[in-house]
């Protein structure tokens, strides 16, 4: 894949329009998923397929298989 640099704008809705080259090179089009990652001062855009989406959800999949339903409310209780 192509280095590409572009600089955008947010706009007063908060909206960040996807720079054209960008959005090709990606094959972004509309309806297409992106997720966001922020980490301090930096904020990453990444894709998502079908694929991405699996393997982002795969820790929280596992996860569920180790909590039994009755022991949810007192979870969301401790964590608060």
């Amino acid at each position: 894949m192509a280095e590409v640099f572009e600089m955008g704008k947010v706009s007063s809705r908060g909206q960040i329009a996807i720079p054209v080259d960008i959005r090709a090179e990606m094959g972004l089009e509309e309806g297409s998923k992106v997720i966001f990652f922020l980490e301090e001062d930096t904020l990453l855009i990444k894709k998502v397929s079908s694929q991405t989406w699996a393997q982002i959800t795969k820790p929280l999949r596992q996860l569920k298989k180790k909590i039994a339903q009755e022991n949810v409310n007192e979870l969301i209780h401790r964590m608060r």
